[in-house]
C-alpha cells in the first residue's frame, strides 16, 4: 500500500478529487458534507496501477490547520491541489510551508477546475512556489471534476508517484501516530494511523503512554488482517483500552525501543522565533518553549514527552500569527544541561559537529549499545559488553583506576569494586573488569587488588613474619611483635584474604599451609593424643595449639574423643 496526503487551499477541490478517484466519501462528518467543507481528516482508498493507494484528505481552511498538520506529518507523499480559477492562495502557501518543514520530498501538483480557467497560469505559479521547497520539481496534471478531463493522466501520474516511493523497513520499530480513536460495538476501542515503518500483528504488545496494550485486531483498507506491514493506513483494535484513554496525538510504540523526551536540541530553518510556539510532529501538537543556542540551533522544551530520534523532522507553528514559524531537524534527544554561564553558546558550537554519535559518546563516555538505536544514532566507539565506550575516556580512566587502587586506604584487603566504580564515575559494575584489563589489577571477591596484593610497607613486615614462621611454623608472633612491625588487625586480615597467612584466632596467625602441615605432623603421633603431646610435637604453645586443633576438628582432619584426647581422621 502507498499513502498520499492532499494539501491545498480551502475549496480548491481536494475532497472532490479524492471522491472522484476512489468512489468513496472522505468527509466523515455530516457537518462536513452539509457545509461542503472538510473540517477533520478524511480517508479513502482505491487501486491505481499495481498499488493500493490510500488518501489522507486534509482540511484547507485556516481555522483547521492543526488538523491538516496531523494528517501531513506522517505522510510520505502529497497531492498538492490548486484551483485553476483562483490560483495560488494563502492556505496554499501555509500548506506548502508545512510540507517543506516536514521535509516531504515526493509529490504531484494537481490543478483542478480546469474547465473554469486556463490551468497554465495556475500551474506555472504553483510549480515555481513548490520548486523552492523540499519537494523540488514535481510533475503536474490539470483535471476537471465536471468534464472528467485529465483523470486518466492523473491516475497514471499517481501510479508513477506511488511506484517511486521508497520501500520502508518491515523490521523497523513501530511508531504509529494516532489520528483517530473511536469505539466499535462488540470490539472496543479502535485507533487509526499511517504505519510509516515496521510491522504490526494481532497479539503484539505495544506501548501507549506508560501502559502496555495488546493488539486485538487489525484492519487495512477495510479488510481484516493478522499482520500489516508498512506503509499502510491501519486500524488497530486495542484490548482493554478505554476510549477516554487515547486520542489524536498519542502514539503506539514498540516497547523498550524508543526514548521519550521533553527536552531536545534541533537545527532550525528559520531565525528570530517567538519564545513560545506550538510543535507539530506526527499527529501530536504540543506547546513548546524555544531557547536559541546558535545561529540555526535551539533547545526545545515541550509540555509532554515525545518519542523522538535524531534525524526526525517536525515544525513549529505560531498560532497567534497563523503561520509556520520554522521546520526543525532533531540533533540530540538527550542533551546536556545548560546551567553554566555561556553553556548555550558552547552547546551551539558543539552541535555544529558533523558526527553527532561521536559527539554524544565523547560527552557521556559510556552509552548502552541499544540506546544508540533508540536515539537514532549509528553505533560508534569501542564495544565493551553491552556498552559502547569512548576510547580516549576509557584509557584515561584506566590510568586513574591504577592510581586510585594503589593509594587505597584498605591496604592489602583491596578496594571494593563498587567504591572504585563510583570514584571513576562508571555507569555499571560490569565495566570495571574490562577497564582494568592489562593493568595488573585483580578483581576477585568483589575487591580490586594491587599487583602483588600488598603495599610496600606491609609487604616488608610480612616478609619478616614469614621468615620467622619458616623457622618455627607453629610459633605465632606475639601481638607486641606484630604491632612493632606495623601489622594491625586490618593488615593481617588483608594478608589472610590474599592467602599469605592463616588466622587461627584473633591476633594469632601462622603460615598459609599451617593446617596441612599440622595434620601431617599429628598423623605421626601415637593415636589418640593429648593437647600437650601435640604442642610438643609441633613445637608450639597452648595459645596456638588449642585454636589450631579446633580448626582441624571443624575441618574434619582431627576428631575430639571427649576425654581430652584426639585422633587424626584419614
Amino acid at each position: 500500500m502507498r499513502v498520499i496526503v492532499t494539501a491545498g487551499h480551502v475549496d480548491h477541490g481536494k475532497s472532490t478529487l479524492v471522491r472522484r478517484l476512489t468512489g468513496m466519501e472522505p468527509d466523515r462528518w455530516a457537518e462536513e458534507r452539509r457545509r461542503g467543507l472538510t473540517i477533520d481528516l478524511g480517508f479513502a482508498w482505491t487501486r491505481i496501477g499495481a498499488e493500493d493507494v490510500a488518501f489522507v484528505d486534509v482540511p484547507g481552511h485556516e481555522r483547521f490547520v492543526p488538523n491538516m498538520l496531523a494528517g501531513a506529518g506522517p505522510a510520505p507523499a502529497v497531492l498538492f491541489v490548486v484551483a485553476a480559477d483562483e490560483g495560488w492562495m494563502p492556505q496554499s502557501a501555509e500548506h506548502l510551508a508545512a510540507l517543506d518543514a516536514f521535509g516531504v520530498r515526493r509529490g504531484l501538483l494537481v490543478v483542478t477546475k480546469a474547465d473554469r480557467a486556463d490551468p497554465a497560469v495556475a500551474t506555472e505559479a504553483a510549480l515555481s512556489e513548490i520548486a523552492a521547497t523540499s519537494l523540488g520539481a514535481v510533475p503536474s496534471v490539470a483535471v476537471s471534476g465536471k468534464t472528467d478531463a485529465g483523470f486518466d493522466e492523473l491516475r497514471t501520474a499517481i501510479a508513477a508517484l506511488a511506484d517511486g516511493l521508497p520501500t520502508p523497513d518491515p523490521t523497523a520499530d513501530v511508531r504509529l501516530w494516532i489520528d483517530r480513536a473511536f469505539t466499535v460495538s462488540g470490539a472496543g476501542t479502535v485507533v487509526t494511523g499511517t504505519l510509516a515503518a515496521g510491522t504490526i500483528a494481532v497479539g503484539d504488545e505495544l506501548l501507549l503512554g506508560d501502559a502496555r496494550v495488546k493488539v486485538r485486531g487489525l484492519q487495512a483498507l477495510g479488510e481484516a488482517h493478522d499482520r500489516v506491514t508498512a506503509v499502510a493506513r491501519v486500524a488497530v483494535n486495542l484490548r482493554g483500552t478505554a476510549r477516554a484513554d487515547v486520542g489524536r496525538g498519542d502514539v503506539l510504540l514498540t516497547p523498550g525501543r524508543w526514548h521519550e523526551t521533553a527536552e531536545f536540541d534541533v537545527r532550525l530553518n528559520a531565525t528570530d522565533l517567538h519564545r513560545n510556539l506550538v510543535l507539530h510532529f506526527g499527529t501530536a501538537a504540543v506547546p513548546v518553549r524555544v531557547r536559541p543556542l546558535g545561529t540555526d540551533t535551539a533547545r526545545l522544551t515541550t509540555t509532554s514527552a515525545l518519542p523522538l530520534r535524531v534525524g526526525d523532522r517536525g515544525l513549529l507553528r505560531d498560532p497567534g500569527e497563523h503561520r509556520i514559524a520554522a521546520g526543525f531537524d532533531v540533533l540530540d534527544v538527550r542533551p546536556p544541561s545548560l546551567a553554566r554561564r555561556g553553556a548555550a553558546r558552547a552547546r551551539g558550537e558543539e552541535l555544529a559537529s558533523s558526527d553527532l554519535a561521536a559527539s554524544y559518546l565523547r560527552r557521556n563516555g559510556f552509552v548502552r549499545t541499544a540506546d544508540f538505536a533508540a536515539m537514532g544514532l549509528p553505533e560508534t566507539g569501542d564495544q565493551v559488553g553491552d556498552w559502547r565506550v569512548d576510547p580516549v575516556r576509557f584509557a584515561g580512566l584506566r590510568a586513574e583506576a591504577t592510581a586510585i587502587v594503589r593509594a587505597w586506604d584498605a591496604l592489602a584487603a583491596g578496594m571494593p569494586v563498587e567504591a572504585l566504580r563510583q570514584r571513576l564515575g562508571l555507569p555499571a559494575p560490569e565495566l570495571v573488569a574490562p577497564l582494568l584489563a592489562g593493568t595488573g589489577l585483580d578483581v576477585t571477591g568483589g575487591l580490586v587488588r594491587r599487583p602483588g596484593g600488598l603495599a610496600p610497607a606491609v609487604e616488608k613486615a610480612l616478609e619478616t613474619v614469614v621468615k620467622r614462621l619458616a623457622e618455627h611454623p607453629f610459633r605465632a608472633p606475639e601481638a607486641d611483635e606484630l604491632r612493632e612491625l606495623g601489622l594491625g588487625r586490618r593488615e593481617l586480615a588483608a594478608a589472610v584474604r590474599l592467602g599469605r597467612l592463616t588466622a587461627v584466632a584473633e591476633g594469632v596467625v601462622l603460615g598459609p599451609d599451617a593446617e596441612e602441615r599440622a595434620a601431617t605432623e599429628l598423623r605421626a603421633l601415637p593415636q589418640p593424643f593429648t593437647v600437650s603431646e601435640a604442642r610438643r610435637a609441633l613445637d608450639s604453645t597452648r595459645r596456638v595449639m588449642i585454636p589450631l586443633l579446633e580448626r582441624l576438628d571443624a575441618a574434619g582432619r582431627t576428631e575430639s574423643l571427649g576425654d581430652g584426647t584426639r585422633r587424626t581422621v584419614s
